[in-house]
Formats: structure tokens, sequence, C-alpha cells
């Protein structure tokens, strides 16, 4: 149930008379019959005499709950604490403003941007708290996206684990870019949530795919190839860069080519948080503006 409806029998169980009670809102109130009825007719229903909102829902599917309650009758008050119920609805939001998932790149390396050793070896990299936050991560997101080489080379179970190693409640799809195909041995097979496999090299076909399936928030984890179309496409909206205090000199780097052939062409990014984890520290910043249009943005290099 949407969270006016849930709320409301809440208030029923608990034995509360909410007929002139004020609702406060982070997102407008629905106006549509979707899992349940609309929210804004279970208000009205309800009695509710004024609703607080604080930012109004972009989905045309979806809005229009405001004007349903105002021409009740009901007091309605909007963009109250705006800057705040965006940040409350996270991913949510602009998944739905831009028609696409919102992307979130993680880059997991030594402290000179190695993602592995010479050998191919990367077990581990980061430290242990490192991991069980990329997990927390993990349990958060809608989707996991690698491309197929990932996929062969290191053979993920791309799964999300509590601190004893057990499965997390929410476990997030399971995407696979490319066109070779997912031996049928793989842990990609194994427990967890759906394998989706996406045979193309196109990140905005990635992204088509998975929003038709009402996918949110993709978390992407690689390779290098993946991730630098991703980000040469435009498409990274946040960046979760684990970095630990080891030097390796040599071993694949954390992303392909850019395309940057200058200093002010690199792709800057503002930092936005910065968290101690053991020994490692997580960086998360967004991308200052959409990376350059430098050539072909698929990741052929994963097929």
């Amino acid at each position: 149930a949407h969270a006016e409806v849930a709320a409301l029998a809440d208030a029923r169980r608990r034995g509360h008379d909410v007929r002139g009670a004020t609702a406060v809102v982070t997102l407008e109130p629905c106006d549509h019959t979707g899992r349940t009825g609309p929210c804004s007719r279970a208000l009205l229903d309800a009695g509710i005499a004024r609703v607080v909102v604080s930012v109004a829902d972009p989905n045309p599917a979806a809005a229009g709950g405001a004007d349903r309650l105002r021409a009740a009758g009901v007091d309605v008050l909007e963009g109250v604490l705006a800057e705040q119920g965006r940040e409350t609805l996270g991913a949510w939001l602009p998944a739905v403003e831009r028609a696409r998932p919102f992307v979130t790149l993680k880059l997991a390396t030594s402290l000179d941007g190695r993602v592995a050793a010479a050998d191919g070896s990367s077990r581990w990299i980061t430290s242990p708290q490192s991991r069980r936050h990329a997990h927390d991560l993990r349990a958060d997101v809608d989707a996991i996206v690698v491309g197929t080489g990932t996929a062969l080379a290191d053979d993920p179970s791309l799964t999300a684990r509590t601190a004893d190693g057990a499965l997390t409640h929410h476990q997030p799809l399971r995407v696979v870019v490319g066109h070779r195909d997912v031996p049928a041995g793989a842990r990609l097979h194994g427990p967890g949530g759906e394998l989706v496999h996406v045979r193309t090299h196109d990140p905005r076909e990635v992204l088509r795919v998975l929003h038709e399936r009402e996918v949110r928030h993709v978390l992407v984890e690689g390779g290098p190839t993946l991730a630098a179309a991703f980000l040469r496409a435009g498409f990274v909206d946040e960046v979760h860069a684990y970095v630990a205090p080891v030097l390796l000199g040599a071993g694949p780097p954390a992303l392909a080519d850019l395309g940057v052939t200058t200093i002010t062409g690199a792709l800057r990014l503002t930092p936005r948080e910065v968290v101690h984890l053991g020994p490692d520290v997580l960086v998360v910043a967004t991308p200052d503006a959409p990376a350059p249009p430098t050539g072909t943005s698929t990741t052929s290099e994963e097929s």
C-alpha cells in the first residue's frame, strides 16, 4: 500500500479518529489506481482536513492528487521543505523525472586506481568494512549491472548479503550487458535476484529495458569498459569510489578509455560525502556535467 493508505490503516488499528486531521506527506498523494486506489480518495474518505506536501509528483500518470483534494475543500499546502523532501525521495525522484533509472557507478580500487593485480587477482583489495558497506548499497538498489567480460572473468553472484553471509530479504535484479552467453554453471544462475541478460553494448538501451521494468536505481559494478561506456554516455548520476591504501603499480585500471586527451577535457566530479571504512575511504561524488561526446559509448570489449 502507498504511505497514506498505510498510515490511515495504522491510525484505525490504534483507535485514532483522523477526521479533521492534518496529513503531512513527502510526495503529493497519487490520484490514480494502481495496486491500491488513489491516495487522494483515501484521504478524502477518511475526512482529512489539511494536507501538507513537500514535493509534487512528477509522474503524469499519478499526479493530480493535490488538485483533487483542493477541489473537495481540503486545505492543501505545497512545496514545504522541498529540498529536504527531494533528498528523502532519493533516487526515485530523478528516475521518474528523467524517465530512466538513476545510475550509481561503484568503483573499488587501490590507491593507484587498480581493480586487480597484474595476474588478475582482486580478492580482496578493499577491507571487510568496505565490502559490508557495498552489500548494504546492493540491498538498496533495484538492479546490479555488469558486462559480460566481468561476468565471465569473475563469476560473481551479484547478491546482497547480511554480515553473516545470508541473503538479504530484497535481492536486486542481476543484469548482464553484452552478447556472450552466461555459462549454465555460473553463480549468476544461483540463489539471488532474477538474471536479466541485455544483449547490447549501448547504455541507453540498457536503461530503456530497465525503465520498462520500473527499475528506479541501478548500480553499475563494472568492468572498466562498461563503467567507461556509462560515463561517456553521460548516464552516471553518482559515483561510489571505495579506495584502499594499497599500491599495485600494475593491473587493470578502474576505467577504460574515456576519450579524454587533455586535462581540460577531464570529467570533474563534486564530492558529496567522504566516509572512513576501516582503513579505506569511500568517496561519494556526482559528475559536474555529462561526459563530452567523444566517439562511441558502447561496451565492445565486454561482448
